[in-house]
């Protein structure tokens, strides 16, 4: 690298001036046989004069290249080759190289700058909740995912303060003690329970020049914590073997019917053509119940694997209504049923499933043409009310419950109503917290008798769970029933 001199043009009258002494006594002894003092104290007074000309030029490339350093710092990265009336010498040298300094510094700082943001928006867009925890179990950094399941103001506070889990939290302190990786799954309860398999990784800093991440320190001084949900598996899991249960259990006596009416008619009835016809008519309506059982089961099924994952779309309840009704306007007829709809105007829409909503309108309104009296009315009754009219327990985004900290609550929600209502026998009060459960039928032989499965508003909880939505149902014996369905509003 070449080094920063002065032009030796520069130099030239300094130099004069401080060799004027030694020019000025060699003349006189040359020429004048000896020395004169006038000559000799001028001559020494002009050295002082050279040096203080040559601090006054340093002195001037200094301030410049000072100048430019100022320059430099109120705007770093903007660094620009000197011109050639910016200096020289020295200071244009100088200069020269603080730019290109400045410009190779900006661009590692671009490069690094690009680098974090990138690593910030993966983080960001990982589906996952991802936890940075330090000492003292505070949470240092989390990206979006984790900030929607605990909320924006875990960052900086105690991990208890957003999860309670006793078994996270266990391993989170042994691995930030030195202890290896931990894997804990847990539950967190809430609207519709979530099952999550928590990851605790300890977070060993790499110093630089390093190529590997091992830490000298015996215990690392953050750890990883991120969870993954593995509801679906776990419902799935579950659901095999519900599906296994429930289908073992409720096609048991259909098959036996139609075994034994089977071996009837190759047996004492091979010639009966009467026995025949009936029996033939009974096995058609079993094996056209065991059909819409496992209709029901396999739909049960879909429905609970996706019960934990909120819909995002806008259905129009009033068009899905109208849609049911008219779906069921010929079997009303048969019964002699009249179906009506009344609806406010102006209706919005609400979060859901449309596919789903449509199956919970056709259920509530197929048992209502079923179990009301003949020559009566099923009216479907639709309206914008709000929370409180459930007693203001359904918030738009369900609360994480389990959870410390618990955010502050929230203004009642506008929400949809869709009211059933038929003028059937109506149900006694003790039946009615178990109307969703799974195949539980206030009057069995009549539910089989209509074609019931006994699982119709075990599905439509499901459905209204996964909408975080809720059923309400009033009944009042010898007088009907009103089956109510509660659907939040969309944004």
């Amino acid at each position: 690298m070449r080094t920063p001199v002065i032009p030796p043009e520069r130099w030239l009258l300094p130099g004069l001036l401080m060799a004027a002494p030694l020019v000025a006594v060699a003349v006189c002894l040359v020429f004048g046989g000896g020395v004169d003092a006038r000559v000799v104290v001028v001559a020494a007074a002009l050295p002082p004069l050279g040096a203080a000309w040559v601090a006054l030029i340093y002195h001037r490339e200094v301030r410049t290249a000072a100048a430019y350093l100022n320059r430099l710092t109120e705007a770093p990265g903007t660094a620009a080759d000197p011109g050639p009336d910016e200096g020289d010498g020295i200071a244009h040298d100088l200069m020269a190289r603080i730019a290109r300094l400045d410009r190779a510094n900006a661009s590692r700082t671009h490069q690094l700058a690009t680098r974090v943001e990138i690593n910030e928006a993966i983080l960001e867009a990982l589906p996952d909740p991802l936890v940075l925890i330090g000492g003292e179990r505070r949470v240092r950094h989390a990206n979006q995912a984790a900030r929607n399941l605990f909320g924006d103001r875990m960052i900086d506070v105690d991990l208890t303060l957003s999860l309670r889990h006793p078994e996270v939290v266990g391993a989170v302190d042994a691995v930030l003690g030195g202890s290896a990786s931990r894997t804990v799954e847990f539950p967190l309860p809430g609207p519709v329970e979530c099952i999550y398999q928590a990851r605790i990784k300890p977070f060993r800093h790499r110093p630089p020049g390093t190529t590997s991440a091992v830490d000298t320190q015996p215990a690392p001084s953050m750890v990883l914590l991120s969870l993954h949900d593995i509801t679906t598996i776990k419902r799935s899991e579950q659901s095999r073997a519900d599906f296994v249960a429930n289908a073992s259990h409720e096609l048991r006596t259909p098959l036996a019917t139609l075994i034994g009416f089977i071996e009837t008619l190759r047996g004492p009835a091979r010639d009966d053509q009467p026995a025949r016809e009936r029996f033939l008519g009974i096995m058609h309506d079993q094996s056209t119940r065991m059909a819409r059982l496992v209709d029901d089961l396999l739909s049960l099924s879909r429905i609970e694997l996706d019960e934990h994952t909120r819909p995002t779309g806008r259905v129009d309840v009033v068009r899905s209504v109208g849609a049911a009704v008219a779906a069921f306007e010929l079997k009303a007829a048969a019964r002699k049923v009249r179906l009506r709809v009344a609806a406010t105007d102006d209706l919005p829409m609400v979060l859901g499933d449309a596919d789903q909503l449509s199956q919970v309108m056709h259920n509530l309104i197929s048992n209502g043409i079923k179990y009301t009296h003949e020559q009566t009315e099923v009216t479907v009754t639709i309206q914008l009310t709000d929370a409180t009219a459930v007693g203001g327990t359904l918030p738009p985004v369900p609360a994480v419950a389990g959870v410390a900290g618990r955010r502050p609550p929230r203004p009642a929600p506008q929400m949809i109503s869709i009211a059933v209502t038929d003028q059937g026998e109506g149900i006694a009060r003790t039946h009615l917290p178990r109307l969703t459960e799974r195949f539980y039928r206030v009057d069995p032989a009549r539910s089989r008798a209509l074609g019931g499965t006994g699982l119709g508003l075990a599905i439509v909880k499901h459905i209204l769970n996964r909408h975080r939505g809720r059923l309400t149902i009033e009944s009042e014996v010898g007088r009907g029933s009103t089956f109510t369905v509660w659907l939040p509003v969309a944004p």
